[in-house]
C-alpha cells in the first residue's frame, strides 16, 4: 500500500489514511491545516483495477456537507433582511400547504418534522421508504440519471404523516433542505447556484466547488465512485461517478474538493462569512443531537474540546469536514468505495472518522449522519 504525501512527514496521518484504504475504501485523499502547516495526503486507488493514487486535491460529491453551504447562503440572507429566522416558511412558499408553525430556524436545524423524501427510519426499526431512486438496490443503479424536481420531492415528503410536531423534537430530513433551496430562490429572484456564488464561492475564490442541479458530470481530476448491487444472484458493481444528483438536490447534491472544503470551512467559523451573532446562532446545537443551523457541533472529548463538523457521502463519494471553533485547525478529505444497498462501508467509515478526529484534534468522536452511503 502506497501513500503520497506532502508537507512536513506526518506518519500518524500517513499511517491512518493507509489503514482507511485496507479496511475497504478505494481511495482517500487527507487535508490537514494545523500549527504545523499544510498536510495533504492520498491512498488507495483513483479507478479500480488500476495502480494511479486519487488526486491530491480531486473533485467529490460532497453529500451532506451541501447543507452546511445552504445555510450559509440562508444566514447570509438573514443578515441582509432578506428572511427572518424564526419567520413562517409557508409567508414565502404559500404553494405547499406547509404546517405554518414551520420556521426557518426549524428547516435548518432538522426540527421542523417534515418527513424525509429518501426514506424514514423510526425507533421501532420500521422504514418508510421515500423516492424509488432510494430504494437501492439495482432499481438505484437504473434510476441515476433521472431528473426530480425540488417541489416534486417537496410535495411527496408533504404527502406522507410528519414525525412529529413541529418544534417539539429532532429528525435529519433533506427536505427541510430541499425547502430551504426553494425559499433562497423564491426570496431572491435567483437560482440557488447563482446566490451561493455570490455569497460564498465568489467571495471566497472557490473555483473547484460546484452546484450541479441536474448535471452528471464530476469535473476532472476525480476518483471513482461505484455501486454493488445482487443481480440474479451475482454480485454487480457499476461505476456511478456521473449520475444526476437531482435526487437529492439540496440533501446532499455538490460537488467540491479538499482545498475548498477548507478555505469554506476556516472562513467560516473564523468568522468572514457570517456576523458573530448570526455565527452563534449557528454554532447552538440542539440538545439532541447537537445539530446548528447546518453544521454539527461535538465535543471530541480528552484535550480535544469542541469541532464544528457535517460530512456527508453520496453513492460512493464521500467527505470530510472539521474545523475549531476560531478555523485555525481543519481536517477535510474526499474518499471513494463500493456503495451498496446494506450500507457495508458505514462502519469503517465511522471507525475512520473516530480515528482521523483523534489525530488531528486529540479527540475519538465520530461523524454526522448521512456521511457513507447513497444520502437517505
Amino acid at each position: 500500500m502506497s501513500v503520497t504525501s506532502t508537507g512536513q512527514d506526518r506518519p500518524e496521518l500517513r499511517r491512518a489514511i493507509e489503514e482507511m484504504a485496507e479496511s475497504g475504501f478505494t481511495g482517500v485523499t487527507l487535508r490537514v491545516h494545523d500549527e504545523r502547516g499544510e498536510w495533504v495526503g492520498s491512498a488507495g486507488v483513483r479507478k479500480l483495477g488500476e495502480t494511479a493514487e486519487p488526486p491530491a486535491n480531486g473533485y467529490v460529491r460532497i453529500g451532506s456537507n451541501t447543507k452546511t453551504f445552504t445555510a450559509t447562503v440562508v444566514l447570509r440572507l438573514v443578515a441582509e433582511g432578506a428572511i427572518g429566522l424564526d419567520a413562517p416558511v409557508a409567508d414565502h412558499l404559500p404553494g405547499f400547504g406547509l404546517d405554518r408553525r414551520i420556521t426557518v430556524r426549524m428547516l435548518l436545524q432538522h426540527t421542523s418534522g417534515v418527513f424525509n423524501f429518501t426514506g424514514e427510519y423510526y425507533a421501532d426499526g420500521t422504514f418508510v421508504p421515500g423516492i424509488p431512486a432510494t430504494t437501492a438496490g439495482r432499481e438505484w443503479v437504473d434510476n441515476r440519471f433521472r431528473t426530480y424536481r425540488p417541489e416534486g420531492l417537496v410535495r411527496l415528503a408533504l404527502s406522507k404523516p410528519a414525525r412529529f410536531e413541529p418544534g417539539t423534537d429532532w429528525s435529519y430530513s433533506n427536505t427541510n433542505y430541499v425547502l430551504l433551496r426553494l425559499l433562497i430562490e423564491r426570496v431572491t429572484g435567483r437560482s440557488l447556484a447563482e446566490e451561493m456564488q455570490r455569497l460564498i464561492l465568489g467571495p471566497l475564490g472557490l473555483s473547484g466547488t460546484v452546484v450541479p442541479d441536474t448535471g452528471p458530470e464530476v469535473p476532472e481530476p476525480h476518483a471513482r465512485a461505484y455501486y454493488r448491487y445482487e443481480d440474479a444472484g451475482r454480485q454487480e458493481t457499476v461505476d456511478v461517478t456521473r449520475q444526476n444528483p437531482s435526487w437529492i438536490s439540496t440533501g446532499g447534491d455538490m460537488i467540491s474538493t479538499p482545498r475548498d472544503l477548507h478555505t469554506f470551512v476556516s472562513a467560516l467559523t473564523g468568522g468572514r462569512l457570517l456576523p458573530a451573532p448570526l455565527l452563534a446562532e449557528m454554532c447552538r446545537p440542539h440538545s439532541k443531537a447537537g445539530y446548528g443551523l447546518g453544521v454539527f457541533v461535538q465535543d471530541v472529548g480528552g484535550n480535544g474540546g469542541t469541532v464544528i463538523t457535517h460530512n456527508g457521502g453520496m453513492a460512493g463519494h464521500a467527505a470530510l469536514m472539521y474545523s475549531t471553533p476560531d478555523g485555525g485547525r481543519t481536517l477535510t478529505a474526499a474518499l471513494n468505495y463500493v456503495d451498496d444497498a446494506a450500507l457495508s462501508m458505514a462502519g469503517a467509515f465511522r471507525k475512520a472518522t473516530r480515528g482521523l478526529v483523534k489525530e488531528v484534534f486529540g479527540g475519538g468522536q465520530a461523524g454526522s449522519p448521512g456521511a457513507a452511503g447513497p444520502t437517505r
